[in-house]
């Protein structure tokens, strides 16, 4: 009896055991094979659509590079002289006006690579042709943005930049490898910040 038992139990363990390891293959990207471009979100189109940063100016912001769109929000913050505020607004116009452009074309081709795959009209020459006009687009609106950080920055002043990390919530002072906080492994907390050991 001990023995049907101990089958029985392994049975109902093991259908468990294969129902749960089923479960784990969802995709994260359940849902969105319902997309016009599956490599877009919606959010990520209308972005593309109106030369927002997309997040392609990290690299500037996130080291304290100010970027034009939000030196206009905080004008007054920031104390702009109206003769800071026209050249912030020539770089912001001359920047959308590039990103909008080759968001378009970006959008274009990420369409053209969806549809090859949709329609099962794709091979390895015509996959490298359209990631390479990808990544060219993408490479050309990354630098459009970082670009006009760089240019915003020359019309700052020190203090002025100093006031928009801030403003922008950014801790620009502290060293993440010298200071781990409270209650996390140091090890971990070094690994994950990019510090040399």
């Amino acid at each position: 009896m001990k023995y049907l038992s101990l089958l029985f139990s392994l049975c109902i363990l093991s259908s468990f055991n294969i129902y749960a390891q089923h479960q784990n293959h969802t995709s994260e990207y359940a849902g969105q094979e319902h997309r016009e471009i599956k490599s877009l979100s919606e959010e990520d189109i209308t972005q593309l659509k109106a030369g927002k940063g997309w997040g392609l100016a990290k690299a500037a912001e996130l080291n304290g590079v100010p970027g034009p769109s939000h030196i206009l929000e905080m004008a007054s913050e920031i104390d702009l002289s109206d003769t800071q505020y026209e050249q912030i607004q020539s770089i912001f116009d001359e920047m959308q006006q590039q990103a909008i452009s080759l968001g378009e074309k970006f959008i274009s081709k990420e369409k053209e690579l969806n549809s090859a795959f949709k329609e099962g009209e794709i091979n390895p020459e015509r996959l490298r042709e359209l990631t390479s006009e990808i990544g060219l687009i993408r490479g050309e609106l990354t630098f459009t943005h970082l670009q006009a950080h760089l240019k915003s920055a020359e019309v700052l002043s020190d203090e002025q930049i100093k006031m928009y990390n801030t403003l922008r919530g950014y801790d620009l002072t502290s060293d993440p490898c010298s200071e781990v906080p409270e209650g996390h492994d140091p090890e971990m907390w070094k690994q994950h910040n990019n510090c040399s050991r």
